[in-house]
């Protein structure tokens, strides 16, 4: 039997879930986020995969340049994600830094078709980033919002399913499209602008939010309201990124492998698909066991595939390790975000969410620079084996410091939980 503040818990729980009819058994609110998403990815992994080409072949800049672009961009919407997310607590609303979030990253694609030299390319990426740093942690708090608690996991697998679908389509489109414009990647970066507008588009006409009754005062940006788990899971996270580089360097080792240029859309592609296919079950898969178990298997995946990046010889196996790289994004990303759900007060999931991607992200510059300086002053193989050891070490610090899933705290174990709800 419950007891009553179990029951205050629950009714409370029950009144902030969403009421609104539901499409394929989704919330409709997860739905065309997932779709603002889908679309949103078409427009940025079409350019993506061919932006470290794009520096280091017509604009003649070192591999250096490519960890400091990428470091600076990814560590500069780390950043903003962190106020965007408190900021939507305080601001009790959402979607509008969504749109504007959404809105900045169409912006940035523009000024990449117009960058001749590799500092423009910086700019662009900057503006690319800042919008994914606006809208991510609101958009994660909205889905949380939107969402029950037993389906957390199928909830946010959908949506990476959904975004990383539109990142499989991006560098199909890529294969198809670029040699009718003769390599003309100028041209061909400007249409990215069509896909990045349908998703600011659909975001902003079919997204609907329920006002919330939380009083902005008492939304401080301060971790100090989290419980010991939420805060450890930050510190296994921020370690484990520290080895894990920007992405540009797996398409870098593909290339030096032998890969080619024509065929590097392809092969993200096959990464971005299994992401896709894999990510609502896995999810789900979640729900049921517990995240702590696949998130120990998405770290163990990670650990491997960089390692055989590391050893890798052939181009075949080239194709094998995106393959299993997008096992580790299903297992890990959208997991990540349901275990934040579970174990913080629901009137702080913004500023959570913001401290999550803080750890995912502040670490990427470090991270892109080593990686950077690994392979200009040893070999290409060097950052990929320091990425695999460091992966470990986190798997590690995960095992012995997070004692459970998050799924079976009672309320009363929850620090922060805010005195309207217990």
């Amino acid at each position: 039997m419950r007891s009553r503040t179990d029951k205050k818990i629950f009714s409370s729980e029950q009144a902030r879930q969403p009421t609104n009819k539901k499409i394929f058994g989704f919330s409709r609110n997860v739905f065309f986020l997932g779709l603002t998403s889908l679309f949103t990815d078409i427009s940025t992994e079409m350019i993506y995969p061919l932006i470290p080409i794009f520096l280091t072949t017509i604009l003649g800049a070192p591999v250096a340049i490519v960890g400091l672009v990428e470091g600076i961009a990814e560590s500069t919407a780390s950043i903003l994600k962190v106020f965007s997310g408190w900021l939507s607590d305080r601001l009790r609303g959402r979607k509008k830094l969504t749109v504007i979030g959404y809105g900045l990253a169409a912006l940035g694609k523009p000024i990449l078709a117009l960058s001749f030299v590799w500092w423009e390319v910086l700019i662009a990426r900057f503006v690319d980033r800042s919008g994914k740093g606006v809208r991510t942690s609101p958009r994660d708090a909205l889905i949380a919002d939107s969402t029950r608690k037993e389906e957390y996991g199928r909830s946010f697998g959908l949506h990476r399913g959904m975004d990383t679908l539109g990142a499989a389509f991006g560098p199909l489109f890529a294969f198809a499209v670029l040699p009718l414009l003769h390599n003309n990647f100028r041209v061909y970066f400007s249409l990215a602008i069509i896909p990045a507008s349908i998703g600011v588009a659909v975001l902003a006409l079919f997204v609907k939010e329920k006002a919330r009754t939380i009083k902005p005062t008492s939304i401080k940006l301060s971790l100090k309201p989290f419980n010991r788990s939420f805060k450890l899971f930050l510190l296994v996270v921020l370690v484990f990124t520290i080895g894990n580089s920007s992405d540009a360097f797996l398409i870098l080792r593909a290339r030096n492998v032998g890969i080619t240029i024509g065929l590097i859309p392809l092969v993200y592609f096959v990464f971005s698909m299994i992401y896709a296919v894999a990510a609502t079950p896995i999810g789900s898969l979640s729900d049921r066991i517990g995240r702590k178990t696949v998130i120990i298997a998405g770290y163990l995946i990670f650990s491997l595939v960089y390692l055989g990046f590391a050893l890798v010889k052939s181009p075949f196996a080239v194709w094998l390790l995106f393959a299993a790289y997008g096992l580790y994004y299903a297992f890990t990303e959208g997991i990540f975000k349901a275990f934040t759900a579970d174990i913080v007060p629901a009137n702080l999931r913004g500023t959570a969410y913001g401290f999550l991607n803080l750890a995912l992200g502040i670490a990427l510059l470090p991270a892109s620079l080593i990686a950077g300086f690994l392979w200009d002053k040893i070999n290409p193989s060097a950052p990929f084996f320091f990425g695999s050891v460091i992966s470990l070490l986190a798997l590690i610090l995960f095992i012995l410091l997070i004692p459970g899933d998050g799924r079976k705290r009672l309320p009363h174990e929850i620090e922060g939980l805010p005195e309207a709800d217990i």
